[in-house]
């Protein structure tokens, strides 16, 4: 018997298109199994701020909403190193280095009780002053810097805290930090923004800038915030990262900023 041979035609496949990355989030978010993070994934918040027509940056109005939105979390807000004058602040503000308010506040609170004014802290005991600051750390260098701001503020300015940038960064241990923060708190002068590590973080979050050494991301907020508001604006930040956005996870629930927010480590 002869074998029958058989040919089959073999039809050929449409070939499937592959999902794009919308589409697949069309049919996770159907199914239910969208997360946030997928939805924005473009980092933009789900719900617009109302009269936001622009973005991101730091444009006008944005700023504007960012200042209206921190005053209105933050109306009482103030330097909280505890002062009864300019000397005193100038003195905390140092030992606040890689220490916090409240740890500074701890030691000077028995700390100005033994050395009243500029020229006790000028002629101190450097290794007596050295163990009565130990605990807010690097207390060496902050003796170096506090005896030597003393003294030049005793022999060279009568006493008295000088109210000018010029003359308080010539001080041992005063960088611009320091300056701003004695010249805006204690005398009211808006000599720059104070940028510490609270603001270095949520500048840099609200992307109202893209530097990160702490010079040029003041001259970056100098230019996007009306200096009337500089005083405020630097204490009202502070605040905000100490009490919401902090470091290592943002509150960002609890922030009346998150709808003007994009940053990339967002926890809503």
């Amino acid at each position: 018997m002869v074998p029958v041979i058989v040919f089959v035609k073999l039809m050929n496949k449409p070939k499937k298109k592959p999902a794009t990355k919308r589409h697949t989030a069309i049919e996770k978010s159907a199914t239910g199994k969208a997360s946030k993070a997928a939805a924005r994934s473009d980092g933009r918040a789900f719900r617009p701020t109302p009269g936001l027509e622009a973005g991101r940056g730091p444009n006008p109005k944005r700023v504007q909403i960012i200042l209206k939105k921190l005053q209105e979390a933050y109306p009482e807000a103030v330097c909280e190193l505890k002062h009864q004058n300019a000397f005193q602040l100038l003195i905390s503000t140092i030992l606040s280095a890689q220490c916090t308010d409240v740890r500074v506040n701890q030691v000077t609170q028995t700390l100005y009780s033994k050395y009243p004014d500029a020229n006790a802290f000028a002629y101190a005991n450097p290794s007596e002053l050295e163990q009565d600051i130990r605990p807010t750390g690097f207390f060496r260098n902050k003796t170096k810097s506090i005896m030597g701001a003393s003294k030049k503020i005793v022999e060279e300015f009568g006493g008295e805290v000088p109210r000018t940038v010029d003359e308080i960064l010539t001080l041992p241990g005063v960088a611009r930090k320091t300056a701003n923060v004695v010249l805006g708190t204690a005398f009211g002068i808006p000599s720059g923004v104070v940028v510490d590590t609270h603001v270095q973080r949520i500048s840099g979050r609200l992307d109202l800038t893209k530097n990160q050494d702490p010079k040029k991301i003041e001259q970056d907020l100098m230019k996007i915030i009306p200096q009337e508001d500089w005083i405020r604006f630097s204490h009202q930040i502070i605040w905000h990262g100490r009490r919401v956005c902090v470091a290592r996870k943002p509150r960002c629930i609890e922030c009346n900023l998150e709808r003007v927010c994009y940053s990339k480590d967002k926890t809503v």
